[in-house]
């Protein structure tokens, strides 16, 4: 099974090479991943203009776009880039894996990550997805060793479970303050529950205030369980919603 792997903080990142080091002794893993951050873009496309691939090592490659376009390029027109470079055959199935993202993705957040994005335009395309991240606790930053250890858990249980056809697995790693308790894997809806935010005017600008931390949650979803109950929390998302047959 070769995994195109992406992100949305870049091909540099720390998440992205704790992600290869969890996934490459499983399989090949092809690297496709923006060349520089992208955070929050959530699903633009580039259409106007020509994208720039530099090979940065082998199979590892950073694109002059989005996530999505990253996963248009490894995957796009029958997958051809990344089976050529994996030199895989047309019966190999291909996943595609976005993250670790430097953050949470919960919630509605997951509408406008660019993270959930790479891997939502692979389920578009018509392949299994996974967007990963991990949550970082407040005035504390990620144990990337702590990270490698909660994704290989979830990862080897999702890897054997595609989601359904039209989904795509979001995972949310927690952030314990003792790196080392142990935690369980909890398949979880997503919270719908908007920011609480305010608009603050300081030179001349609106500046975006929330409490990203105390934000709104409703118990068993997502981001209760992941930043409360301390728990991985995984959620099947659909890329449409479902049909309301009373409408």
């Amino acid at each position: 099974m070769p995994l195109v792997l992406s992100n949305d903080d870049g091909v540099a990142a720390d998440g992205l090479a704790t992600l290869h080091r969890v996934l490459a002794p499983r399989t090949e893993c092809l690297i496709v991943a923006p060349a520089g951050p992208q955070s929050g873009v959530g699903h633009a496309v580039t259409t106007g203009e020509p994208l720039r691939l530099d090979e940065h090592g082998p199979l590892r490659f950073g694109l002059a776009g989005t996530p999505a376009d990253c996963a248009r390029v490894a995957l796009g027109r029958g997958a051809a880039f990344a089976r050529q470079t994996l030199g895989a055959s047309g019966d190999d199935s291909l996943w595609l894996v976005a993250g670790i993202n430097h953050g949470a993705n919960l919630g509605m957040d997951t509408y406008i990550s660019g993270t959930a994005a790479a891997a939502r335009e692979a389920t578009i395309l018509g392949y299994p997805a996974i967007a990963i991240s991990q949550y970082v606790g407040k005035h504390r930053a990620p144990d990337w060793d702590a990270t490698a250890e909660r994704a290989h858990q979830v990862l080897e249980v999702l890897l054997e479970r595609p989601p359904r056809p039209g989904h795509f697995w979001n995972v949310n790693l927690p952030h314990p303050a003792d790196e080392g308790t142990k935690h369980e894997l909890v398949f979880c809806p997503l919270d719908p529950s908007p920011h609480a935010f305010q608009y603050e005017t300081r030179d001349g600008g609106l500046h975006w205030v929330s409490d990203f931390h105390g934000r709104p949650r409703i118990a068993d979803h997502d981001i209760s369980v992941c930043m409360g109950d301390g728990a991985t929390s995984i959620t099947e998302i659909p890329v449409q919603p479902p049909h309301d047959a009373s409408a």
